[in-house]
């Protein structure tokens, strides 16, 4: 976390001001963009940089870390397995501060903090071994849940000119299986 800035916090104590920039950063992670005033997309941008960029490193210790400050599980795997390939080629710049004016109750200037949409998506480097083969079992997985109900198409019928494997020819001819309707009287 950048170290707090002298002078006035965003609410009150600094223990305060982290939690509210951990929530910010939350909510920015869980839905993209969010609304909120200029003064406090500016001080989120550093964090949130910072978040993105050991979710870049995606190992166990950089997870550990973001967790300190994200406590929902949720969006930290949001982060470690979607947000971060987004930016596998920018090595900054992850965020987009606009400003679209004043806050009708009290003229608050507002912002909206967003996260940049990626350049171009390279193929990234091979993750180590147990990581890369876990990856490849979940994605296995999630494919044969997806793939049963998806791709289950009904046997295509037979074509009327083919006989079917397991069942016996009948021929015009033969009446042997054919009951006359006079004889069930």
């Amino acid at each position: 976390m950048p170290t707090p800035t002298k002078g006035p916090r965003l609410g009150g104590s600094p223990a305060h001001e982290r939690l509210m920039l951990a929530n910010l950063a939350t909510s920015l992670f869980k839905h993209g963009k969010i609304t909120t005033t200029e003064t406090k997309a500016k001080r989120l941008r550093p964090l949130a940089e910072q978040l993105i960029t050991k979710a870049k490193r995606g190992d166990l210790h950089a997870r550990r870390h973001v967790l300190t400050v994200v406590r929902d599980k949720d969006v930290v795997y949001a982060l470690f397995d979607q947000i971060a390939p987004r930016f596998a080629n920018r090595q900054g710049g992850y965020t987009r501060i606009v400003k679209t004016g004043p806050r009708k109750g009290d003229a608050a200037p507002m912002a909206i903090i967003e996260l940049v949409e990626e350049l171009s998506v390279a193929p990234t480097k091979a993750a180590p071994g147990r990581v890369a083969a876990r990856k490849t079992a979940r994605a296995d997985a999630v494919a044969a849940l997806a793939g049963e109900e998806e791709t289950a198409a009904p046997a295509a019928a037979p074509a009327e000119d083919e006989p079917v494997a397991n069942e016996p020819l009948a021929s015009a001819d033969s009446a042997d299986d054919v009951e006359p309707e006079d004889s069930k009287s």
